[in-house]
């Protein structure tokens, strides 16, 4: 995750919010759940959901605590309330391994992101 503090830091445009608002982490009762992108949902995999974005984008979601986590678009939601980011429960865990709703701020990171596996 220093690579994440290393571009923010080097970067000749500093990363702008997206969106910044409620994050809730999803989760199905089986995993032959297809999401919107047409792949199977995964607990285990740092991914989100979001109404508005490209499929496949890599973001950078930083929690109040200071705590961040890099996850890859893969779904479309929260359709509930005033949430802005469904996180999958592994993306959710590394926020705060409590929390079922945490106040974020969620960056774009694009689709090229090498280095974004390395959660």
């Amino acid at each position: 995750m220093l690579e994440v503090v290393a571009l923010m830091l080097l970067s000749q445009q500093p990363l702008q919010p997206v969106v910044a608002g409620e994050a809730s982490y999803y989760t199905v009762a089986s995993s032959s759940h297809i999401t919107a992108s047409g792949e199977r949902f995964r607990d285990d995999e740092f991914t989100c959901a979001m109404l508005d974005g490209e499929f496949g984008t890599y973001y950078l979601v930083v929690a109040e605590n200071g705590r961040y986590v890099i996850a890859r678009l893969n779904d479309r939601g929260p359709y509930v309330g005033d949430r802005v980011i469904d996180l999958s429960k592994a993306a959710m865990r590394e926020l705060d391994p409590k929390a079922g709703l945490i106040n974020v701020e969620v960056y774009s990171l694009g689709k090229d992101v090498g280095w974004a596996s390395m959660n």
